[in-house]
């Protein structure tokens, strides 16, 4: 039998145990706080939530990085024959991923300020 075929379908399921492990201890953690007496929205956050603007900051960045990584790899930086540097792609789309949540953490301090 060919074991290639194992790999997808145990990350799927290990993918799908623990999301549905995780959802489980969350509802049993809420329902152990509805019996004490406790109220369970309290971990909620208070305020708006800037989930959009997270979201689409990181994937700026991460285009960002991946086009300056192919720029460089294809000027500046060419040391092999291939022209191949897979470190500064994913070093530079971390830098400005990370470049990218932050300035969206800068945007939201100021606006929790003007609140």
């Amino acid at each position: 039998m060919n074991e290639e075929i194992f790999i997808p379908i145990l990350l799927g399921l290990g993918l799908f145990a623990t999301i549905f492990g995780v959802r489980y201890l969350q509802n049993q953690e809420n329902m152990l706080m509805i019996q004490s007496g406790m109220d369970p929205g309290i971990r909620r956050p208070k305020g708006p939530t800037f989930i959009a603007l997270k979201i689409g900051l990181l994937l700026i960045g991460a285009g960002l990085g991946l086009f300056t990584a192919f720029v460089l790899d294809n000027t500046i930086l060419n040391f092999d024959e291939n022209g191949n540097n897979p470190a500064i792609y994913f070093a530079l789309i971390a830098v400005f991923g990370g470049l990218g949540l932050f300035i969206s953490h800068l945007i939201e301090m100021k606006e929790n300020k003007e609140k």
